[in-house]
This record gives structure tokens, C-alpha cells and sequence, in this order.
């Protein structure tokens, strides 16, 4: 760790000399099978009348929710971004979504829109 410097601005430091500084390490969830994810898909409209497919409530690493993304976005044939635990599909595709996920093995259904 020679530049942690950066993480810890603003920390007081002890005088005690056994005092071991420590930087929290942030740690990702275990993604949880397929059958125990419980998907949500939504119909989101954006900015200038656009409307998005948006799936929620993927359990998992950020490395396997954009897996999941780029799945959906290539079988749809269209863009999106997969982060903060969303996956956004440029586009209405909820049936499509719906369908696909199901094949996959998921758990979700359509929950508003």
C-alpha cells in the first residue's frame, strides 16, 4: 500500500504505537443462482419521450449483472448499461425480457410500468 495516502485524508491518527491502520475493503454479494433471483421488470420513460426496459433486483457482482446485460442487449439488438444493480435497455422489450430471463432460469415477472 505505498500511495493509500489518498484514502486516508481526513483520518485522525493515534498515537499509539501497536495502532494498525486499516482501509474497509468493499466487498460485493455472493450473485445467487438463477432460480433465487427474484427480477422485477419496469418500463421506465426517460428524457425526450424515450421509454427504457429496465430489470431490478439482480443479486450479484457488478461483473455478472453486465454479463446479464449484455445477454439481454444483444438479443434485443439494442443498447443499454448494466450498474447499481439495473440493467437498462434502450427500448419497450419487457416481453422480450421477460421471456429470455425466464428461459435463463430467473424468477421475474412485470411490475409496472
Amino acid at each position: 500500500m505505498a500511495s493509500d495516502w489518498k484514502e486516508r485524508l481526513g483520518v485522525v491518527f493515534s498515537t499509539n504505537p501497536d495502532f494498525n491502520y486499516t482501509t474497509e475493503e468493499d466487498s460485493e454479494e455472493a450473485t445467487l443462482a438463477p432460480e433465487k433471483q427474484n427480477l422485477k421488470i419496469w418500463l421506465d420513460r426517460l428524457k425526450g419521450g424515450r421509454v427504457a426496459t429496465v430489470v431490478r433486483g439482480f443479486v450479484g457482482s457488478s461483473e455478472d449483472l453486465t454479463t446479464l446485460g449484455k445477454e439481454l442487449k444483444k438479443s434485443c439488438g439494442v443498447g443499454g448499461t448494466a450498474k447499481d444493480g439495473e440493467i437498462i435497455i434502450q427500448g419497450d422489450h419487457r416481453d422480450r425480457v421477460v421471456e429470455l430471463l425466464t428461459k435463463a432460469g430467473y424468477r421475474c415477472k412485470k411490475a409496472g410500468g
